[in-house]
């Protein structure tokens, strides 16, 4: 049985700021949905993401490597992204691949907006 793949959100939350919540399993079979919302986030103006994971059931390497994509797609648009919503397992997954030097990691998203501020 094939796994699911996640579904997107985006939403502004500010000026220059959108939240990308994302619910379900991230694995690379959600590159697309990701990249799609990636896009309608930039094209509204963002220069800052949040990905909210407070929705999301698993993430498996593929979803990792996924999330690296979209780490260089946003660089290149010289736009900052922060993560909420991440369980302590996934945290730690974060730090071990050191992801989290790159997207920092927050409790809410006050503090992320606020850390993504230039």
């Amino acid at each position: 049985m094939a796994i699911p793949a996640a579904s997107m959100e985006v939403s502004a939350v500010e000026s220059g700021a959108a939240v990308i919540a994302i619910i379900g399993d991230v694995t690379s079979a959600c590159e697309e949905q990701l990249m799609l919302a990636h896009e309608s986030a930039t094209d509204a103006g963002a220069t800052r993401l949040v990905l909210d994971f407070a929705r999301m059931e698993y993430m498996n390497s593929g979803g990792i490597g996924m999330l690296v994509t979209l780490l260089v797609r946003a660089q290149r648009r010289q736009q900052g992204i922060a993560a909420i919503g991440l369980t302590e397992h996934y945290r730690q997954i974060f730090q071990l691949t050191r992801l989290d030097e790159a997207i920092s990691l927050h409790d809410d998203l006050t503090s992320a907006l606020r850390a993504l501020v230039p």
